[in-house]
């Protein structure tokens, strides 16, 4: 299940994880970026990601902003 916070932005970075057999730690050393930063938005807690973060992230789970990010209207969460 997607990670969620308080809006609609739903982050797919488990699920991502998991298709691409790699885990957070190999991610955090491949893209520079602290393992703490990438647990907050793996369970939906952060309030913003820089391009730059979600380029490299991208680049290195060989995906789309839109595989990573969904948005979900209020009324259609379940």
């Amino acid at each position: 299940m997607p990670a969620e916070n308080t809006s609609g932005i739903s982050v797919r970075l488990d699920a991502l994880l998991q298709e691409r057999g790699m885990t957070l730690t190999e991610l955090s050393e491949r893209i520079g970026l602290t393992l703490a930063n990438l647990s907050i938005l793996k369970t939906g807690k952060a309030k913003a990601i820089r391009f730059s973060t979600l380029e490299a992230i991208c680049r290195e789970l060989d995906c789309q902003p839109g595989e990573l990010l969904t948005y979900h209207d209020e009324g259609t969460r379940s």
